[in-house]
């Protein structure tokens, strides 16, 4: 499924505004359990690299495109995504939030912000997985900000109003790759609550 700049820049956008509003609400919870051997603080890291990477990125250009859709990459990196080093990147990513983890992330969310605002998508990045167009590798950043938002704001008993088109930019995503790894069957029935989540969960 391919998406435009504008439509990936508002799913973002509204992404970028969701997180930002779930993490004032930490208050003095940063050290509370939130994913997995993650706390809170851990957790807000790991999702601020959502926008830390874009600005790495776009320092390195690349020559093609290798990775050429949000789900392609997702499919590419899953070997990395599940190593022992996501954990402490995420640690990294919070200790480096310094004694004002709000403030830090406002100020890198509006600087990689206005960054967006000098492209058009178009531009060639180096990534993890390889060469990407920006406009193809910026849908995945809403995905990690989306994902991990709906982690912070269960950890901290907060509702999860994953914004319209963001959330449906991530769905969209979940369904590229659940087509390509011919696993859409499994996804319905999870879906419709047919078998595997408790209480029976359905958009039915």
């Amino acid at each position: 499924m391919g998406y435009s700049w504008a439509e990936s820049r508002r799913a973002f956008d509204e992404a970028a505004d969701w997180y930002l509003a779930t993490v004032a609400l930490v208050g003095d919870r940063w050290q509370q359990p939130a994913l997995g051997e993650w706390t809170v603080l851990d957790l807000v890291g790991h999702a601020s690299r959502s926008f830390l990477t874009v600005e790495t990125y776009a320092a390195r250009p690349a020559r093609s495109v290798e990775v050429a859709s949000p789900s392609d990459y997702y499919i590419a990196t899953r070997a990395i995504a599940a190593g022992p080093d996501v954990a402490q990147r995420g640690r990294d990513a919070a200790a480096a939030l310094g004694a004002d983890p709000v403030t830090a992330v406002r100020e890198i969310a509006a600087r990689v912000r206005g960054l967006l605002d000098r492209h058009d998508g178009t531009a060639l990045l180096t990534t993890i997985a390889g060469g990407m167009r920006l406009e193809d590798y910026l849908p995945t950043r809403t995905f990690e900000l989306v994902v991990h938002t709906a982690d912070l704001a269960l950890a901290l008993g907060e509702p999860i109003d994953a914004p319209a088109a963001a959330a449906a930019q991530v769905l969209g995503i979940i369904s590229d790759i659940a087509l390509t790894d011919g696993t859409a069957g499994s996804l319905l029935l999870l879906a419709t609550g047919r078998t595997g989540l408790p209480g029976r969960f359905s958009v039915m």
